[in-house]
């Protein structure tokens, strides 16, 4: 993600400034030179945050527990307030396309909702704009890029490590779908860019309740029988920052 915006920095239509920050959450065997060293040679500005969460989370979390949760949700607030001290407006996250599609089907199979990660939104707190960059990118190009560019790869022996998270269980099942049926982590990631609220079941984005026919036609409205076998409905049976 820096490797591109530092790209974008030299052509994008508008200005802006790039630091990049990291959070040295203190696990042991952390190569806490790596980092800085590459930041350096590449003439950028950077920020390493040193914060013992990984005390906290091994001490929280129950041994054979999933950390990841804890550990996002204390990474995220550390993120927040450094953007805050470093007076940057955005904060750039390098989630891609996968780990979008992915997320949503965490939601969908664990949280009973269809939520995903959006390229832009506005964090809880209010203050950030957060940023996803590499969004629309798929994972395995990501990977090439990275091997092509030989860029310092830091392995994660917390919430990285651990095989049995829900979200690497997910991740297997889409790839195993685009080994069998190459396009269909494409086809489900355009699928969350084409919502059809009133074929969808939540009352809040559609008035259900209240709906009655007009006697008008309708190109949205429901089809009965659908010309396309691989759409047709079932018969029916009884979920870095950045200044500017």
């Amino acid at each position: 993600m820096l490797d591109i915006l530092l790209n974008l920095q030299q052509r994008a239509p508008i200005k802006f400034e790039l630091v990049a920050v990291n959070l040295d959450q203190k696990q042991p065997g952390f190569p806490e030179g790596v980092l800085p060293e590459y930041l350096k040679s590449r003439g950028v500005p950077f920020h390493i945050e040193e914060q013992d969460t990984y005390s906290v989370v091994k001490r929280v979390v129950p041994e054979g527990k999933t950390t990841c949760g804890l550990c996002s949700r204390l990474r995220r607030g550390i993120l927040y307030r450094v953007a805050g001290e470093l007076g940057c407006t955005k904060i750039a996250l390098g989630h891609h396309r996968d780990d979008i599609v992915t997320t949503l089907f965490l939601n969908m199979f664990f949280g009973s909702r269809m939520k995903g990660m959006p390229p832009k939104l506005v964090s809880d707190d209010g203050r950030n704009v957060v940023i996803r960059p590499l969004a629309y990118v798929k994972e395995p190009d990501l990977v090439r890029w990275a091997e092509h560019r030989e860029f310092p790869i830091i392995p994660c022996n917390l919430c990285g490590s651990q095989e049995n998270l829900q979200r690497v269980q997910v991740k297997a099942m889409i790839n195993e779908w685009e080994k069998r049926y190459p396009g269909r982590i494409d086809n489900i990631f355009t699928a969350m860019t084409n919502i059809v609220p009133s074929h969808m079941m939540d009352k809040k984005l559609f008035p259900f309740e209240t709906i009655k026919a007009t006697g008008v036609a309708d190109a949205d409205g429901d089809i009965a029988f659908d010309d396309d076998e691989s759409c047709a409905t079932p018969a029916p049976a009884s979920v870095i920052t950045l200044h500017r």
